[in-house]
C-alpha cells in the first residue's frame, strides 16, 4: 500500500516571508548603495569646490601681493620725489585710480576668474605706468641736476664777481684816496724869500729897521707863495707860529689841524687870496704882547697841515743909550 505525504499549510507563508525579507535586503541594499554613492559624489563636489575655492584665494593673494608691490613702489616714487610732484600730478592721478580699481576687484568676495585675470592684467599695465613714471622722474631729476649745477656755478660767478667788485672798489677807493692825497699834497703852497725884519716905530708913525730888543715895536714877515699850477684859484688860509728864543710859543689865536692828525697852535692866521698859476707875495705883521726879548725867534709858516716855510731873527740886547 502506498503513502502520499499531505503539504503542509504553512509552507506558503514561510516562502513570503523570505521573499520579503530579500526585498527588504535588496531595497537596503540598494539605499545604502545610492547613500554611499551620494556621499562621494558629494564629497567629491566638495573636495572641487574647495579646491576651486583654494586656487580663487591664491589667485587673489597672488594678485594683491603683486598690487602691494606695485602700490609700495609708487608710494617710494611719490614720497621721495615731492619735489617733482606738480610736474607729475596727472600721470600720479592716473595711477592711483588704476590702484583704486585694481582694490575693487579684489574687495569682491566672489571675485570671477575674468575679474581676477583682469585685475592681475590690469597690475601688469600699472607696473608698466610706473614703469614710465620712473624713467620720467629719473629725466626730471636729471634736468633739475643740470639746473642745481649751472645755479650753483652762477652763485660761486656772482660770488667771484662780487668778490672782484669788492675788490675793485677797495682798490678804486684806495686809488681816489691816493690820488685824493696826492693833489693834496700837489695842492699845498710853499713859501720862499722869507724875510723877517724888526721896526721900531716912532711917536710920529715912522718906520726903521731895527735889530735891537728894546727899540723893535714889532716883526714885518713877508714871503713869496710860490706858482702853483695845481691849486685852486681862491682863498687860502696861512698860519704862522712864532717861538720866543726861549722856545715858548708866542701868543696862540686857536690850533689847527697837522698832517699827523695833531693839533698845533698858532700865532696868527693870515687870509689869501690866491690865484692859481702864479707866485704871490705875502707880507703882515706881528708884535708880541710884551716886549721882545733878545736872541732868536723863529717863524714857522703852515698850509694844508704841512710846514711850507721857516725863518729866523735875531735880536740883540740893547747898547749904550738903547741904540
Amino acid at each position: 500500500m502506498s503513502y502520499t505525504p499531505t503539504a503542509s499549510p504553512n509552507a506558503p507563508k514561510k516562502d513570503n516571508l523570505k521573499i520579503i525579507i530579500g526585498v527588504l535586503i535588496a531595497a537596503l541594499v540598494i539605499t545604502w548603495g545610492y547613500i554611499i554613492i551620494n556621499h562621494n559624489q558629494t564629497k567629491d563636489i566638495l573636495t572641487q569646490k574647495n579646491t576651486e575655492y583654494v586656487n580663487v584665494s591664491t589667485a587673489r593673494d597672488s594678485i594683491k601681493a603683486e598690487l602691494d608691490k606695485a602700490a609700495d613702489r609708487l608710494d617710494s616714487l611719490t614720497g621721495n620725489n615731492v619735489q617733482l610732484q606738480g610736474a607729475l600730478a596727472e600721470k600720479n592721478s592716473e595711477l592711483l585710480k588704476m590702484k583704486s580699481n585694481i582694490n575693487s576687484i579684489l574687495k569682491k568676495k566672489n571675485a570671477s576668474d575674468a575679474e581676477l585675470a583682469q585685475a592681475k592684467q590690469m597690475i601688469t599695465d600699472l607696473n608698466g605706468k610706473i614703469d614710465g613714471y620712473v624713467e620720467e622722474i629719473n629725466k626730471l631729476k636729471g634736468e633739475n641736476q643740470q639746473l642745481t649745477t649751472a645755479n650753483q656755478q652762477l652763485t660761486t660767478d656772482k660770488t667771484q664777481l662780487t668778490n672782484e667788485k669788492g675788490e675793485l672798489q677797495t682798490n678804486l677807493s684806495k686809488t681816489q684816496a691816493e690820488k685824493a692825497n696826492i693833489e693834496d699834497l700837489a695842492s699845498t703852497l710853499h713859501a720862499s724869500n722869507i724875510n723877517v725884519a724888526a721896526m721900531h716905530v716912532s711917536g710920529s708913525g715912522k718906520e726903521s729897521e731895527t735889530s735891537n730888543a728894546k727899540r723893535a715895536s714889532l716883526l714885518i714877515i713877508s714871503c713869496t707863495l710860490d706858482e702853483n699850477r695845481v691849486t685852486a684859484s681862491g682863498k687860502k688860509s696861512l698860519y704862522v707860529c712864532v717861538y720866543n728864543p726861549d722856545g715858548t710859543a708866542s701868543g696862540t689865536e686857536g690850533t689847527f689841524k697837522q698832517r699827523d692828525g695833531s693839533d698845533k697852535p698858532y700865532t696868527n692866521r693870515v687870509e689869501v687870496n690866491y690865484e692859481q698859476g702864479k707866485p704871490m707875495p705875502v707880507s703882515f705883521n706881528w708884535k708880541p704882547g710884551d716886549k721882545f726879548q733878545s736872541g732868536n725867534y723863529k717863524i714857522e709858516i703852515y698850509h694844508n697841515g704841512f710846514k711850507i716855510g721857516e725863518g729866523t731873527k735875531n735880536l740883540k740886547k740893547g747898547g749904550f743909550l738903547g741904540l
